[in-house]
């Protein structure tokens, strides 16, 4: 695997420095300076500690990725919405988990793209999934198909630059346009629920009243941080539990899992430096309640 970016400032740069303005951690640059990978300028290989002049190409070789044998590969559909040579986005059905784990070891996402790689001869076979959703959450997934691209985008994950949007059926009618919901988020001892508490993880969930039905209104909602249920738990702490959602109070009568889908994902890719983005439709059952 290779990638080659091309240094468009004015002054020299080491290396190391312009990598790291790009979004590699130290941990990866020093594993590609130990062994596992080459700097080359101008297609010819230099130390490290090498400066980059203005207009020079700077490339990094590194070894592909062996596949994970603990991670069993599977031949089910992959919704594939975008690919090239770092990443995949994929729009996951609800119902499919996003990584193996007690209940479900084997049609993962994960799973379904370690066999969708392999099934095209991919020279990276350990995929890491920067996004994940809940298992009856459907929409997108971004997905790094090796770990340079994994380590590069994680600055902009940890810092919450990455753009997520997701769609919500909630009960009743919402009664502002646009809002934001900022309850910090805990654990509750033993249980899968999470619940609003002052001294858990600080929260917040932007969202846009989009449509109005006699009992329900569908919301677009932004988050601003990425807790664990964060918007099932941040409507309900507000009388408005996603509709399906049996965890926190939804009415299950039509719908046995939370009408919830993540429908827009937006990042700067520090490989090409553009902003890609990517919508995702809804699923019928958002149109058979309405």
């Amino acid at each position: 695997m290779e990638n080659t970016w091309i240094y468009r400032g004015t002054e020299p740069i080491k290396i190391k420095k312009y990598l790291q303005s790009l979004g590699m951690g130290h941990r990866l640059f020093n594993d590609l300076k130990n062994g596992e990978g080459e700097f080359l300028v101008d297609h010819r290989k230099v130390r490290p500690t090498t400066q980059i002049l203005p207009n020079q190409p700077l490339t990094i070789k590194a070894q592909p990725e062996l596949a994970d044998d603990t991670v069993e590969s599977s031949n089910e559909p992959l919704n594939v919405v975008y690919e090239d040579d770092n990443w995949l986005v994929v729009d996951k059905p609800a119902g499919v988990t996003s990584i193996p784990g007690p209940t479900v070891q084997n049609d993962t996402v994960l799973n379904r793209v370690k066999g969708y790689l392999i099934a095209n001869n991919s020279a990276d076979l350990r995929p890491h999934l920067i996004t994940r959703l809940d298992r009856f959450t459907g929409g997108l997934l971004l997905i790094a198909k090796h770990h340079i691209a994994s380590s590069m985008i994680s600055q902009q994950v940890q810092q919450h630059q990455m753009l997520k949007e997701y769609t919500a059926l909630v009960e009743g009618q919402v009664m502002d346009e646009h809002g934001e919901i900022n309850k910090p988020i805990g654990r509750k001892d033993g249980q899968a629920a999470r619940v609003i508490d002052e001294n858990g993880q600080r929260a917040l969930t932007e969202y846009w009243v989009e449509e109005r039905g006699a009992k329900w209104t569908r919301v677009r909602v932004r988050l601003h941080t990425g807790r664990t249920h964060q918007i099932r738990v941040h409507f309900a702490a507000i009388g408005h539990s996603l509709i399906g959602d049996h965890l926190y109070g939804g009415d299950t009568s039509k719908y046995d899992h939370q009408l919830l889908h993540a429908s827009k994902i937006s990042f700067n890719d520090p490989f090409t430096l553009k902003q890609m983005t990517f919508t995702s439709e809804l699923p019928a059952a958002f149109f058979e309640l309405v």
